[in-house]
């Protein structure tokens, strides 16, 4: 019965993301092409194979993290604050996909990298939840003791701890990456809930934009962020869990 649940669900989700974003993607496979035919009939000189190799030069370029801008290219995604975010988005397993070692040796030190980087973040998120609890737990038994409450001290802190959470890990920082990345609030919701669940669809990624200037601390900051904000979110899954069990 589960499994006939789980799939059933999973069918559903498939059926309504089909309906919402297969029209879009249609139409933008129309305008793209399009765009391309309008290209090389007012650029006789231009030859189709060629501009499609330079399309897919573009292509794996931006997908190194180098763009054009003007006559000179764009560096920065493997600076060390870059290199810092993506050992992060490694190690939590959220894998943006946006960024990949390209060589050999990179690649090899990013498996065995993260072969003991992920054990060690579980063990650190399980701990950042385990202080989150007590301390909840302990303001409970303050309050039970100061105003003699039972059940209802301990609703009350689980009430505030949520509350709490949304607004530091879902609810506030979109409003630093409207400032930051120019995004909107909509946008960065949806960008710090993909994140904090770990699954790093990719499509936005904090930092990435090379026409914006980024202070130093701000990729250290997202860091400590999704670090705690995982920790919590977590233990509002746990609770969604044994809901549901």
């Amino acid at each position: 019965v589960l499994l006939v649940a789980y799939v059933g669900y999973v069918g559903l989700g498939a059926a309504v993301l089909q309906a919402l974003e297969r029209p879009a993607e249609v139409q933008a496979a129309q305008h793209l092409l399009q765009e391309h035919w309008e290209l090389l009939a007012n650029h006789t000189c231009l030859q189709g194979p060629a501009l499609q190799r330079l399309i897919e030069g573009i292509i794996r370029a931006y997908k190194s993290g180098i763009t054009l801008r003007g006559n000179t290219t764009s560096l920065g995604r493997w600076d060390y604050s870059g290199s810092f975010f993506f050992s992060i988005s490694a190690i939590t397993t959220i894998g943006y996909g946006n960024l990949s070692p390209s060589t050999a040796v990179g690649r090899i030190f990013c498996i065995v990298f993260a072969l003991f980087g992920i054990p060690l973040n579980l063990v650190l998120l399980n701990e950042i939840g385990q202080l989150m609890l007590l301390g909840v737990q302990h303001c409970a038994c303050r309050l039970e003791e100061v105003f003699h409450w039972q059940n209802k001290a301990s609703f009350l802190m689980k009430t505030c701890a949520l509350v709490t959470g949304l607004l530091l890990f879902l609810l506030l920082p979109p409003l630093l990456f409207s400032d930051k990345e120019g995004w909107s609030y909509e946008e960065g919701f949806y960008y710090s809930f993909i994140t904090l669940s770990t699954i790093g669809f990719g499509d936005y990624v904090i930092g990435m934009n090379p026409d914006r200037a980024y202070p130093s601390w701000y990729k250290n900051v997202i860091s400590v962020w999704i670090l705690f904000g995982m920790a919590w979110l977590a233990l509002v899954i746990k609770f969604c869990i044994n809901l549901l069990e």
